[in-house]
């Protein structure tokens, strides 16, 4: 039946060992070209045996046009195009006329034909076994770059796929936002991507699994962060050497850092955290150890709904969030100040947790002192891992 059917198609169509193989793609083992001259070998057999002539491989195939005889100059062209680009893995995409694939799917259905490949699937792999040999590198489908090939045109387009670090951050110091914000040199994602930029030669995209402000330093084990790096020159990059020279800016500190998948990035930016904080409280009037130590031992366990604060409400969304507090310690301080520690679910706001926001956060340390208090200092002392 095989060499029935290539015999009906040969007698309409002048095809390569190329088309003519990949219409039978799913039957048997090897690739389409060896597969197109065996059929072709023993249809011409039959065909001498019946004193017909044999139906040879044309000059020009009428569907492809030879485009499979172009894969050697493609490949040159494809390194030539990426010499300045580091990568190891490398994936084909490529785009055919519409007129060719209408006519190959035109034979499918008219000799009723379901045993075939489409052409571009032949043509990507046979390219990228071609460029593989060349060069050495490895076809992935989760590969560093993408080639995308017009075949007929000789076209090229390199598409350098980003790359994803994780780390921790530690904000030593007060005064420096998370990211830029107008008025301020520079800023924790600044200070780290200048170096990842500058190591990986790319666009750097700094992201925080949550923030702090402005006046509120990241300590213990810092926060959890990913960059994004858009089109890197390089990939063969030391994490430690960059980790290095963030560390002396003296301003911001990093650890941990380790490449990681898109899909982990988005559950490390995603993944709520609980948080410790350790808050300086500033009471009206005066504050007695016995007042402060009874604060912390109400709020203990406590679930706060927390109206989105009055200070944030432009690029916040206004609604009532409920979170809980699940351990506290007091130390006094004077009759005007005592520290607070406190370790509460994430996206709790300690500032208002403390002041009340005029009635936007019950209960609050305010509420249950019954005078009014401010924080006047605060740190995030750890971000805590499930």
């Amino acid at each position: 039946m095989i060499v029935e059917r290539a015999d009906e198609v040969l007698e309409k169509y002048g095809l390569c060992d190329h088309c003519l193989g990949r219409l039978f793609a799913r039957l048997g083992k090897g690739t389409n070209e060896e597969r197109g001259k065996a059929i072709r070998f023993v249809l011409n057999m039959e065909r001498a045996s019946q004193g017909l002539p044999p139906l040879e491989e044309p000059e020009r195939c009428e569907l492809c046009g030879n485009v499979f005889e172009r894969i050697p100059e493609l490949v040159e062209k494809m390194i030539e195009g990426s010499g300045e680009i580091e990568f190891e893995t490398f994936r084909i995409g490529s785009r055919f006329p519409d007129e060719v694939i209408e006519k190959e799917r035109t034979i499918w259905e008219e000799f009723g034909i379901g045993t075939a490949e489409p052409i571009n699937r032949e043509f990507n792999r046979e390219l990228g076994k071609a460029f593989s040999r060349e060069t050495g590198k490895e076809a992935l489908i989760n590969s560093d770059v993408v080639f995308i090939v017009e075949p007929y045109s000789g076209k090229i387009e390199l598409q350098i796929n980003p790359i994803y670090v994780y780390g921790r951050y530690r904000k030593l110091v007060r005064g420096i936002p998370q990211t830029p914000l107008p008025d301020f040199e520079e800023s924790v994602a600044s200070i780290i991507c200048r170096t990842f930029s500058k190591a990986f030669g790319g666009k750097c995209i700094f992201k925080g699994a949550g923030r702090e402000d402005v006046d509120v330093r990241m300590l213990g084990s810092g926060r959890p962060f990913v960059v994004e790096i858009k089109g890197p020159k390089r990939r063969r990059v030391n994490l430690k050497e960059i980790s290095r020279e963030i560390d002396v800016s003296g301003k911001v500190e990093v650890t941990g850092l380790r490449f990681i998948s898109a899909k982990e990035a988005e559950e490390v930016l995603t993944k709520s955290h609980r948080k410790e904080y350790l808050a300086l409280v500033l009471v009206e009037g005066s504050v007695t150890p016995e007042e402060a130590e009874d604060v912390a031992r109400k709020l203990r366990g406590l679930e706060i709904r927390q109206r989105t604060p009055w200070r944030v409400r432009k690029v916040r969304a206004d609604k009532v969030r409920v979170k809980r507090v699940y351990e506290t310690e007091a130390r006094w301080i004077d009759d005007k100040h005592f520290e607070l520690r406190l370790v509460t679910d994430g996206g709790l706001y300690i500032k208002e947790l403390i002041s009340g926001d005029k009635g936007r956060t019950k209960p609050s340390v305010s509420d249950l002192l019954g005078k009014k208090a401010w924080c006047e200092r605060l740190d995030v002392l750890n971000i805590l891992e499930d």
